[in-house]
């Protein structure tokens, strides 16, 4: 019996996953569950393991009486006497119970008890062992399939892979070794139900940190994974590191690192992307492989974005209905909408591109102490625009706007909407500022419309004025030279003709007209 004993515990032990003490105790169980099925109580019974563990033996502990009333729980002296020779009456006495005493219903009962237990122990053995390997990776084998649900052997248990959570690029046969993450454990009546799942971002996650050191190493983190499963998954990280390239080490030389995830996925397309704090830069990482020329923020409140590209790279960025930009969408959490340098120029001018240039520098401007004096420094200015201007010779800010509009208007590929975006560029980031105000009698009405000769007047009434003022100053504020005789003005400081140093000099009289200054009053003198 020791032996067989000894072969059930290792069998329990090692081959059910039953901790130890737990299959002892259930034998412990077992057998007082027989006994009490015979005598009817358990209050005397005694089970007792040797030190090896390889043996039981069941005491039922009785007291010496002189009268028996209860012989369950009670022994004559005279047959105490017989055990031990030395016993006393009020002594209690240990006999030992043979298992082969039990009728055959009690033995069959405790044995349906005792399976019931081990049943109950080995799933909460179970469960506590898988529950703490939820979203680990675990390989098993094919075993069968009912209804789309591929059972998968997994040693001690059998795991389920729903349909669910299968791969449409992947087809399963008998004793196939499927690798698989644990997406969920439940505890039923029936079993233990292992949830397996090869759709879910975390299998991807894990195939990478089995085959880039660096991500298992946390060196390299990632920070977003999104998928269309058996398509195309895209996935975002960044180094803790700035020697170490992210998307380098996760692609490996020549792409062997990530040729073995693309083998383990059945050929589903992985784009892996550099994450960037810049939602701009983000959006441009995300929506690879394309080639996006520039990303424009429209609403950041409403986390919308425009991106422009060009037009052999849209087909490209938008992807095969819709998912490489569907996948970018997510990765990033932005809506982006994707068009080419074309049908840009053809949107919305003053709406879109000031509410994009507005969101997009808003925080440059404000931090810029710097003056902007050149159109390529214009925030949200169109490189196409720029690289036009500069063809024609225009660089400065101030040379736009000093020419006329017909004369931009004139040049090569630039339209009336180019100029009127340049324009309105320009007015929300450089402050103009009038040098000559205009006079509060000087207004100028508006003309209603009704007819351009009365501002023409006007403008010939200025320029008659501004000649005349011209006159007035000059000869007012002209005086001879002290050395040759030359006429100069206070704005000289050398003298045209000679050559020699002048300076000004005003001094005040004291004269009864209310300390008016005369010319009289200004002499002119030599440095």
């Amino acid at each position: 019996m020791a032996s067989d004993l000894s072969e059930a515990i290792r069998m329990f032990e090692q081959e059910k996953g039953i901790p130890r003490e737990l299959v002892l105790k259930t034998i412990e169980e077992f057998l007082i569950a027989a006994y009490k099925k015979k005598y009817g109580t358990v209050e005397n019974v005694i089970i007792r393991f040797n030190e090896e563990e390889t043996e039981v033996t069941i005491f039922s502990r009785k007291k010496i009486v002189d009268d028996v009333i209860d012989d369950v729980l009670e022994i004559a002296i005279e047959d105490a006497l017989a055990y031990n020779a030395e016993c006393e009456i009020g002594d209690e006495l240990l006999i030992e119970i043979n298992p082969k005493d039990f009728e055959r219903v009690a033995v069959q009962s405790a044995k349906q008890r005792a399976k019931q237990k081990i049943r109950e122990i080995q799933k909460d053995t179970l469960y506590s062992e898988f529950i703490e390997k939820t979203g680990e990776m675990i390989i098993g084998y094919y075993q069968r399939e009912k209804n789309g649900n591929i059972y998968v052997d997994l040693g001690k248990i059998e795991g389920i892979l729903p349909k669910r959570f299968q791969s449409p690029r992947e087809i399963y046969r008998p004793n196939d070794r499927i690798k698989a993450i644990i997406y969920e454990v439940e505890k039923q009546e029936s079993g233990l139900n292992i949830i397996l799942s090869r759709t879910h971002t975390d299998f991807v996650k894990k195939l990478f940190e089995l085959e880039v050191p660096e991500v298992y190493d946390k060196t390299v983190e990632i920070f977003k994974i999104v998928r269309e499963p058996g398509y195309r998954t895209k996935m975002a990280v960044y180094s803790h590191r700035e020697d170490v390239d992210p998307v380098g080490a996760c692609v490996g030389l020549k792409g062997v690192r990530i040729q073995t995830v693309v083998k383990e996925m059945e050929g589903e397309k992985i784009d892996v992307l550099k994450y960037d704090t810049d939602p701009r830069v983000y959006i441009k990482n995300a929506l690879s492989p394309a080639d996006v020329e520039s990303v424009i923020i429209l609403d950041e409140a409403r986390r919308q974005a425009l991106a422009v590209v060009n037009e052999n790279q849209l087909s490209l960025a938008i992807g095969k209905q819709g998912l490489n930009v569907r996948l970018a969408n997510r990765l990033v959490d932005w809506n982006i909408d994707v068009k080419t340098i074309e049908q840009f120029d053809q949107m919305d001018i003053s709406a879109d591109t000031k509410k994009a240039v507005s969101a997009l520098f808003r925080d440059e401007i404000e931090e810029k102490t710097e003056e902007i004096t050149r159109i390529e420094e214009l925030p949200g200015i169109h490189e196409r625009l720029v690289e036009l201007l500069r063809q024609h010779g225009i660089e400065l800010i101030e040379t736009f706007l000093a020419m006329d509009i017909e004369k931009i208007a004139a040049l090569d590929g630039i339209t009336q909407q180019d100029i009127e975006s340049i324009k309105a560029i320009i007015d929300e980031n450089v402050e103009i500022i009038e040098e000559n105000e205009q006079n509060s009698d000087d207004y100028i009405p508006e003309n209603d419309g009704e007819s351009d000769s009365y501002n023409d007047e006007i403008e010939e009434k200025d320029l008659a004025d501004s000649e005349n003022t011209s006159d007035e100053t000059t000869d007012e504020d002209s005086y001879l030279c002290p050395d040759c005789g030359s006429k100069i003005t206070v704005e000289m400081t050398v003298c045209p003709n000679c050559g020699v140093g002048l300076s000004f000099e005003e001094e005040e009289e004291d004269d009864d007209d209310d300390d008016e200054i005369s010319n009289d009053n200004e002499e002119v003198s030599e440095k």
